[in-house]
């Protein structure tokens, strides 16, 4: 077992110092040496260094550096991030959407005393919506305006709805109503998106993207768990953050080629999968008889498109803020080697646990790994999965059209 040396502190001091969160990070001698623990693992190559590399790759990980911390409360929720991380700048809408968030806190207080804090969240919304309905309406794309205006005015419904829940004291229904309203209010600023937002680099153009969002459903068979024979984890996959990261995954779901595969790994931090039987650790395609990768590709808060091929911290952005946060249970993002920032290929995880080095808004993973997904729906039955467990299958749900390129439509 490895222990700390002095040199092994002091370098660890100097990588948070060099993100300007060392003071913040070590706010107790309890986190101080579970932080430390954690960065042992990592650098010594022990149990649990490798988690993020390919499932049966030999690499040994440095201690990356460290995010630093942003204000306020971390968004958790998945359907939250995927709403924030839409390419819309509507201050209407985010003000309707933000009461009707909040609900959620609402709720954790005990009883039917809840309810007198989501009458208050319900009126706000309301009134947001009444008064910026227009702005709302004109930050539509106007291929989608119709459709746009239809959600509205189920929304509009829907919140008259959700105050007759309340005055009725109903509170076991305020949940799903809410989540309906949301659903609609995440429709709408879908609608505002007015095609693609950006140029993907040259060199990338001809492979699988996806250019917009599209949801699928993984079937997985548990084994020996009296609790859970099968499960169907609902996957939104944003191409608008990782339009390459993202074609590259629906395009192999199209092929099959997760389909039958094993869990190959689960260890309570992450679940993992992806690793095809045989010496190859990734896709081989059958056009070119070599493995298929993709680049490390990050989109980053005020960017209009993302960085590919370099960490946040090569680029010296120790203090930008991902648009797709390792904040969600179930954040789904691509395996890659430790050294090699472009070696993803068909291997993906999904982050379970928050640790002293993983906390939400300053996760070491941030700017390090590709996200391009969230478990929208089950998130919460990923932790019971086991190696050995197997993906039944993996169908597209919606969003096939917002693939191009679609290199599984090749013959061969």
């Amino acid at each position: 077992m490895a222990s700390i040396t002095s040199q092994c502190w002091s370098d660890i001091c100097e990588l948070h110092k060099k993100t300007a969160v060392c003071k913040d990070w070590f706010l107790s001698l309890k986190k101080c040496a579970a932080a430390v623990a954690l960065s042992v693992s990592l650098i010594s190559g022990l149990p649990g260094s490798q988690w993020l590399g390919p499932a049966h790759a030999s690499t040994t990980p440095a201690l990356p550096d460290v995010s630093v911390l942003i204000s306020g409360p971390p968004i958790k929720d998945p359907g939250a991030l995927l709403r924030y991380a839409l390419p819309i700048n509507n201050k209407a809408i985010r003000e309707v959407q933000k009461p009707l968030e909040d609900i959620t806190d609402s709720l954790k207080i005990a009883g039917l005393k809840a309810l007198d804090s989501v009458e208050r969240n319900t009126r706000q919304a309301s009134r947001a919506l009444k008064e910026g309905k227009t702005m709302i309406v004109s930050g539509l794309a106007k291929s989608k305006a119709d459709h746009g205006i239809e959600l509205l005015n189920k929304l509009e419904a829907g919140l008259g709805e959700l105050q007759q829940i309340v005055e009725d004291r109903n509170r076991d229904d305020v949940f799903p109503k809410q989540k309906e309203l949301l659903n609609y209010v995440g429709g709408v600023e879908e609608d505002m998106v007015d095609g693609f937002p950006y140029e993907v680099p040259e060199e990338y153009q001809n492979m699988p993207l996806l250019k917009g969002r599209a949801t699928v459903d993984m079937k997985v068979k548990v084994k020996d768990n009296p609790n859970l024979e099968e499960c169907v984890f609902r996957i939104v996959l944003d191409g608008y953050n990782a339009p390459v990261t993202s074609g590259n995954f629906i395009d192999l779901v199209e092929r099959h080629f997760y389909d039958g595969m094993e869990i190959q790994r689960a260890d309570g931090f992450v679940v993992q999968t992806g690793d095809p039987e045989g010496p190859a650790e990734g896709f081989i395609d059958p056009s070119t008889e070599k493995t298929r990768t993709v680049p490390l590709e990050i989109m980053v808060d005020g960017e209009k498109a993302p960085f590919y091929g370099e960490t946040l911290e090569e680029l010296g952005l120790y203090k930008a803020q991902t648009r797709l946060p390792f904040n969600a249970f179930g954040t789904m993002a691509m395996a890659r080697e430790e050294f090699d920032n472009n070696s993803g290929s068909s291997q993906v995880f999904w982050l379970l646990k928050e640790s002293e080095l993983t906390p939400s808004n300053a996760n070491i993973l941030d700017g390090r790994y590709a996200v391009f997904g969230y478990v929208t729906q089950n998130e919460d039955f990923l932790a019971d999965l086991k190696v050995g467990d197997v993906i039944e299958s993996i169908q597209v749900v919606s969003g096939i059209d917002n693939l191009v390129n679609p290199s599984y439509k090749i013959a061969g």
